[in-house]
């Protein structure tokens, strides 16, 4: 009985230890950098921020943010829409200066 419970528990764990952030910087499909509108109905991604363990390094640029994590907040034509949160995000995030990507 022992036995098979913790089968079970190792079988979970890895499910719960999945980062958000691919290795082709997405979350749940979609790209994490380019031209960001922050919205409060209908996000693709609710996002929360941190000062410690992000999931992913934000820097905010005027031009050409086509790098991971490198996002340019605009009003119209956006590549992705978010909704800042501080109960359940889909990604965790900290604006930086310099070195944006994934921790």
């Amino acid at each position: 009985m022992i036995t098979s419970f913790m089968f079970m528990l190792l079988m979970l764990m890895p499910a719960a230890q999945e980062k958000p952030v691919n290795k082709d910087c997405e979350c749940m499909g979609f790209k994490l950098y380019g031209k960001i509108k922050v919205v409060n109905d209908f996000p693709d991604l609710k996002v929360k921020i941190v000062d410690n363990f992000p999931d992913l390094k934000v820097q905010v640029v005027e031009n050409f943010p086509d790098q991971c994590g490198k996002w340019q907040f605009v009003n119209d034509f956006p590549d992705i829409k978010i909704k800042f949160v501080t109960n359940f995000p889909d990604l965790k995030i900290q604006f930086v200066e310099n070195f944006p990507g994934k921790p």
